[in-house]
C-alpha cells in the first residue's frame, strides 16, 4: 500500500472556462466521463450524453448511476451502489457487473492502463482494480476526501471536496504525494471528473446540477 501524509502545496486558482446545465430532471451530478466526443454525466437514474460544443443533451441512458463513471474506448463503466456496471453506450445494456471495492462507499471512477481506478471518498484512497473481477491490485492513499479520478498523459489527478472547499490535484501515482493543486472557488465542489485528453477537465458539480470545464495547466503538457 502506498501512503501519503504530506501537506498539500500552495494551490493555483482553478480556471473555470465553461459551465453546462443545470439539466431538466437532473438535481445532482455524480460521475463524469468523456468518450472522445461527448461528456457523460451520471445523475442518479440517468446517464446524460452532453455535446461539449453546444451544451445540449444529445441522449440519455436510464441506468442506476449514483457515483463515478468511466470510458475504456468502447464501453462505459458506472458505479451503482455496491457494484460497477459495464455498459454498451449505444443501447444502455449492462453487459457485466463486478463488486465495487468500497461496497457502496465509492466515489470517482477512471480507466487507465487496462484497469479501473476507483476513488474512496471518506477512506481517502484510490484503488486500482481488475475490470473483470473487481480484485484490488494496488491502493494509493490521499490526505483528503477523494471524489472524481482521472488519468491523462500518464498523470493521475483527483478531485477533493470537504465542506465548502474543493480542489483538483495531481498526485504521484506511486507515493500519493501531492504534486499540484487547482483550487475551486469556495462553495464550488467537484464530484466526478474526467479529462478530455487535452486542455480540459470536465467536473461534476454535485447538487448544483452543473458540469464545469476547468482548464488543465499548460505547464504540465
Amino acid at each position: 500500500m502506498d501512503t501519503n501524509t504530506s501537506t498539500p502545496m500552495q494551490a493555483s486558482p482553478a480556471e473555470i472556462v465553461r459551465e453546462y446545465g443545470p439539466f431538466a430532471g437532473a438535481e445532482v451530478i455524480h460521475g463524469v466521463t468523456h468518450d472522445g466526443q461527448r461528456i457523460w454525466a451520471a445523475t442518479g437514474a440517468r446517464l446524460l450524453a452532453i455535446d461539449p460544443a453546444s451544451g445540449a443533451v444529445s441522449g440519455s441512458l436510464a441506468l442506476a448511476c449514483d457515483a463515478g463513471s468511466a470510458f475504456d474506448g468502447t464501453h462505459l463503466y458506472q458505479i451503482a451502489e455496491a457494484r460497477i456496471d459495464k455498459i454498451d453506450p449505444a443501447s444502455g445494456e449492462v453487459l457485466a457487473s463486478i463488486p465495487a471495492p468500497g461496497h457502496g462507499r465509492d466515489s470517482g471512477l477512471a480507466w487507465a492502463e487496462g484497469s479501473l481506478w476507483v476513488g474512496q471518498y471518506r477512506d481517502r484512497k484510490i484503488h486500482r482494480i481488475d475490470p473483470a473481477t473487481g480484485a484490488i491490485l494496488r491502493t494509493i492513499e490521499s490526505n483528503r476526501f477523494v471524489t472524481g479520478v482521472t488519468w491523462v498523459d500518464g498523470e493521475l489527478w483527483h478531485g477533493t471536496w470537504d465542506g465548502d472547499q474543493s480542489d483538483i490535484r495531481r498526485v504521484d501515482p506511486d507515493s500519493g504525494a501531492v504534486l499540484e493543486r487547482l483550487e475551486m472557488p469556495s462553495g464550488t465542489g467537484v464530484s466526478g471528473m474526467e479529462s478530455d485528453g487535452g486542455d480540459l477537465f470536465y467536473c461534476g458539480g454535485g447538487p448544483s446540477g452543473k458540469v464545469r470545464a476547468v482548464r488543465r495547466p499548460k505547464k504540465r503538457r
